[in-house]
């Protein structure tokens, strides 16, 4: 007699039902979809005032200094002390550079949240089954939760270079502390994200060299 036919039906709807409850992160996705339509609006957002201040609308102007940080020369009184700052009446490339800047940073935090979204519920919920589809991501093919850890620290780490990037573009107007700690998280994300993908390998050394 089988194994199976000598367990129990109460023995075995428990791990049914331990294992039926991955369907618990389905609104965990959905949730992060959400947070993907907030990224997309505020992304339009940006792009519009960007345009409008190219064509010389002072309120859009505003607004794009205001979201970026960005702060004009200093005006000096006789005693050296800072009295004011010049006014920013145009664009110029300093605050395109920002802005643009912030635009590929939305884009890559979306393409994390996507990462999330699709590689942890092919592998933590449901295969989706997107074998013939002609829009399968190249990656998804052997996503697994050691590649998907890999990803994410890679992103990561493109999203943190872009925030530095930011940074030292407007650095006149950080403070030197700032500039030492932003560098400092930055190779903290770095050598995480080769800790995580030498563990990997060493942990899966005969994957790694199939998929190679």
């Amino acid at each position: 007699m089988s194994q199976a036919a000598k367990t129990p039906g109460t023995t075995r709807a428990l791990p049914n039902l331990i294992f039926a409850s991955r369907w618990l992160q389905l609104p965990l996705y959905i949730g992060l979809i959400g947070a993907q339509a907030v990224y997309v609006f505020q992304f339009w957002v940006e792009l519009v005032h960007l345009i409008e201040a190219a064509f010389g609308s002072q309120t859009a102007l505003a607004t794009l200094v205001k979201s970026s940080g960005y702060q004009a020369a200093a005006i000096l009184g006789p005693d050296g002390k800072v009295i004011g700052y010049e006014a920013i009446t145009h664009l110029n490339e300093t605050i395109i550079m920002l802005v643009v800047l912030a635009l590929i940073d939305v884009v890559m935090i979306s393409n994390l949240l996507i990462m999330v979204i699709v590689g942890g519920y092919e592998t933590f919920v449901s295969r989706m089954h997107l074998e013939s589809h002609p829009d399968q991501p190249e990656w998804l093919s052997h996503v697994n939760a050691s590649v998907l850890k890999v990803k994410l620290a890679t992103a990561i780490i493109g999203i943190s270079s872009i925030h530095l990037l930011k940074t030292f573009i407007n650095a006149a107007n950080y403070d030197e502390k700032v500039l030492i700690w932003q560098t400092v998280i930055h190779f903290v994300f770095l050598l995480s994200a080769l800790a995580i993908a030498l563990a990997d390998r060493i942990m899966h050394p005969v994957a790694e060299v199939a998929d190679h």
